[in-house]
């Protein structure tokens, strides 16, 4: 198999090689880059920023593992599964909460330093869908800060671990037999590797983040562009439960025009006894759900959204004013400087919010080890589907599953070096120029996907609006393939590629969006509101070949 489809870029202008190239600098590319170290592979780590930009350094709740007294992994696995709306994999849960308590404790031999009671013992709060607490947090409520300053220290201090920032990956590059070999890339920057390049290597390991760009409102960050879901799929790889993208609850509302990045108002608030309530004082959350305010986000998300609709308002209210300004100070410092940046006191008002675009549960689709359908890629963190997330993913279980799946595939990779099955690869350059090469749309059809996506695929779904949705993404593609063909075609640059990368997540997501026709986890249609377990407990498989994307049971 040789990959199938590639981005329209200029040649590679410089080469260099690695053992094991790992693409995202998050809690997992991080994780799977210390670990192949330790086992003596070269290791190159690319990311698109800083390598503290990513999506880990903005979590704030915290990381799920039992650890507590009292709880156990199956309690967390319970909890998980219930979570999951009847699609998790219950064998990639197990594996998740009974490895997470000493990824964790690796995590804090690595460095990473939890807020601890009197006794030194890890403090634990709650949040929505936990019958127990069971999630360990850093500096209140800057848990991945915490997490990326330490896995960045490790990182730098290895002399031995190349890095290579601003650098934004186009595409995967495969030998004669389809086995990854190294990919392309784009570095933002002056010197040697500046410019389109390529690094081979025996392995890659995409761990990309999110999708979250492809909304108008999203708690990710700018570089979130469905940058590795885009090429896997170019490079013939299964994407998985890409309909199922978690909308957070609380993001604090900032006005009708406000777009891009928004903050977040951790569910750790609700955790710690914080009311979600409307303009009248009322809680709404009660009789909804046994957990009320911790319910499931999907319920949450869900429930603010109806009274929303109810009352023709464009946010709801979190009130946490009972805490006081010690503890909003002690435990929540991070989102009191937000809401205050923006004029709000959480400490005597109350917090306006409104879903937005939070996690994509579903990506590449992996095996317990973090190997993908293309041999030789793997995929770890937000850009995979290991199966843990089902419809609705756990909250604060995407920073263990970041961890846990990255030492699961440093593991496979030292497993393979040590029994000599990770040789060194020979790119197949003729098959790579005979790739279709995809057309660029302009970076101003980025605004235009993401307007497209938050009317017609967002918290609320029907086959009219994705319909709609679909149609005006067909047409930004006409577009670029016309420009292609009869007129001056758009210049390769990062803006161009990231608004072709969020075209084709988009169109994938809506594809089968479309496709489920029931309501389940965070996947909401108003035309067919009811979970449907005898027609739709699957899982729905993207793959893109030369007629476009084809969705598949």
């Amino acid at each position: 198999m040789t990959v199938s489809h590639r981005l329209t870029a200029p040649a590679p202008g410089w080469t260099t090689t690695t053992d094991v190239v790992v693409v995202g600098s998050g809690v997992a590319g991080l994780t799977v880059a210390l670990n192949v170290r330790k086992a003596g592979l070269r290791a190159m780590v690319v990311t698109k920023a800083m390598l503290d930009d990513g999506s880990t350094r903005w979590a704030q709740g915290g990381i799920a593992a039992a650890l507590g007294e009292g709880d156990t992994p199956e309690q967390h696995l319970s909890d998980t599964l219930v979570a999951g709306a009847g699609l998790c994999d219950e064998a990639a849960v197990r594996t998740l909460v009974t490895e997470g308590p000493d990824a964790v404790r690796n995590l804090i031999a690595t460095g990473a330093a939890f807020d601890l009671d009197a006794e030194g013992e890890i403090l634990l709060t709650r949040e929505g869908g936990h019958h127990r607490r069971r999630i360990a947090h850093a500096g209140g409520d800057a848990t991945g800060a915490e997490i990326s300053r330490a896995l960045v220290s490790a990182v730098r201090s290895d002399p031995g671990l190349e890095l290579i920032e601003h650098a934004l990956v186009l595409d995967l590059l495969t030998d004669a037999d389809g086995h990854a070999a190294g990919l392309t890339l784009h570095v933002m920057g002056e010197g040697q590797r500046d410019g389109v390049g390529a690094i081979r290597a025996r392995a890659v390991v995409l761990a990309t983040g999110g999708m979250g760009q492809v909304f108008s409102a999203t708690t990710n960050p700018a570089v979130s562009t469905g940058d590795g879901v885009a090429l896997a799929l170019r490079a013939g790889a299964e994407v998985t439960d890409l309909e199922f993208v978690q909308f957070h609850p609380t993001v604090l509302w900032l006005g009708p025009e406000a777009e891009g990045q928004q903050p977040l108002v951790s569910e750790a608030v609700r955790g710690e006894g914080a009311h979600l309530v409307d303009a009248d004082g009322v809680r709404f959350m009660l009789g909804r759900h046994e957990l009320a305010e911790l319910a499931p986000r999907d319920i949450v998300a869900k429930a603010i959204t109806e009274r929303m609709q109810e009352l023709g308002t464009e946010h709801m209210y979190l009130d946490g004013r009972h805490f006081g300004a010690e503890m909003w100070a002690e435990r929540f410092p991070t989102i009191l400087a937000s809401c205050r940046s923006h004029g709000i006191d959480p400490v005597t008002g109350l917090i306006p919010v409104a879903p937005a675009a939070h996690y994509a549960s579903g990506g590449i689709r992996t095996d317990l080890l973090g190997r993908t359908t293309v041999p030789g890629l793997y995929a770890c963190g937000e850009v995979a589907c290991t199966g843990v997330h089902g419809a609705n993913r756990l909250a604060s279980n995407s920073l263990l599953e970041g961890l846990v799946f990255a030492e699961r595939i440093a593991a496979d990779l030292t497993a393979r070096h040590t029994a000599g099955r990770l040789p060194e690869r020979s790119v197949d350059v003729a098959g790579a120029r005979s790739a279709a090469t995809v057309p660029l749309l302009t970076s101003e059809a980025r605004a235009q996907i993401q307007h497209l996506m938050s009317t017609g695929a967002g918290v609320l779904r029907s086959a009219a609006s994705m319909a709609a949705t679909a149609a005006g993404l067909d047409r930004l593609g006409e577009e670029a393939r016309t420009h292609t063909t009869e007129e001056k075609p758009a210049d390769p640059r990062v803006e161009t590629w990231e608004a072709t990368n969020l075209h084709l997540v988009a169109t994938a997501l809506v594809a089968a969006a479309a496709r489920r026709e029931e309501t389940r986890g965070c996947h909401w249609r108003e035309d067919f509101p009811d979970r449907d377990d005898t027609r739709w407990q699957l899982h729905l498989t993207t793959t893109l070949d030369a007629a476009g994307i084809t969705i598949s049971h």
